[in-house]
């Protein structure tokens, strides 16, 4: 599926970006980051980064739907890489009340998200969309069964064109903040 902040919905719905800053601002604040709760937070992150870049050199948005890679085990890649990037940063904060905001926030919106866009591609995709969605999970992947018989190989130059280095730039500065408090608060 395909990350989008502009798509229809509810009103509410537009909002998971301009909201996410706050929350993501006030998280930092709460944080209690040791270089070792760092360490073991950043691997957690590190595996939703790859997960997430793997996704997004299979994802050809708007042009085909995507099934194979990461998208034969969950519908959903992105947004499981983003969950591990933020349990991960969760673990590395030390901060139940950060972990309960964040856990909150994607409650909320990636719920929703995932709905409005299962629709949509219902929509443009039809009984492939039906017959995908009846074999692979919304969210969790599943770990077990035979691979995608469609097979397209991971293009880095589609990684580019998703914008998908975004991701690493973000938890690249945020793993660079927590490590700068743990070493301040030290």
């Amino acid at each position: 599926m395909t990350e989008r902040t502009a798509a229809p919905g509810p009103a509410w719905a537009r909002w998971r970006a301009p909201i996410g800053y706050p929350i993501a601002a006030l998280c930092l604040w709460l944080v209690r980051p040791t270089f070792r709760s760092v360490a073991i937070g950043s691997t957690v992150a590190l595996l939703g980064l790859l997960i997430r870049a793997v996704a997004a050199g299979h994802l050809r948005k708007r042009e085909a739907l995507a099934q194979t890679g990461p998208y034969a085990r969950t519908r959903n890649p992105l947004y499981f890489g983003s969950a591990l990037i933020a349990v991960g940063f969760a673990l590395a904060g030390r901060s139940w009340i950060a972990a309960a905001l964040v856990a909150g926030y994607f409650g909320v919106f990636y719920a929703q998200v995932m709905r409005r866009e299962e629709s949509e591609l219902r929509e443009q995709y039809g009984k492939t969309f039906d017959d995908y969605a009846a074999n692979v999970p919304l969210f969790w992947p599943k770990l077990r069964g035979e691979n995608s018989a469609k097979s397209m190989e991971f293009s880095f130059a589609q990684y580019v064109r998703n914008r998908e280095y975004n991701a690493a730039v973000g938890a690249a500065l945020t793993i660079a903040v927590l490590l700068a408090l743990a070493a301040w608060r030290k």
